[in-house]
């Protein structure tokens, strides 16, 4: 089977994001107010073979937690969606 994977990686609660705080304090200067809490992540997009959903789920949580993310600081939330062969 082929499943289409969306990865969303995030910084944990609490943990500093320098990159969205610095975003949030230009947004004013370029007209853009009432802006807040603005937080930077990554979006990771692939296809994935896989002999099921829960196989496929599997291995790619294993791959966040050793390549994709880091677990100490980042959490992730992983979609999986059954796609057709390219």
């Amino acid at each position: 089977m082929i499943f289409e994977v969306h990865i969303e990686v995030r910084h944990r609660a609490g943990v500093a994001d320098p990159e969205g705080a610095t975003i949030e304090r230009s947004l004013p200067a370029l007209g853009f107010d009432g802006v807040r809490d603005v937080h930077v992540g990554k979006s990771i997009r692939f296809t994935l073979e896989a002999t099921d959903e829960a196989s496929a789920r599997s291995e790619v949580e294993d791959m966040c937690a050793r390549f994709l993310s880091n677990p100490v600081i980042e959490d992730v939330e992983i979609h999986l969606r059954e796609g057709a062969a390219a």
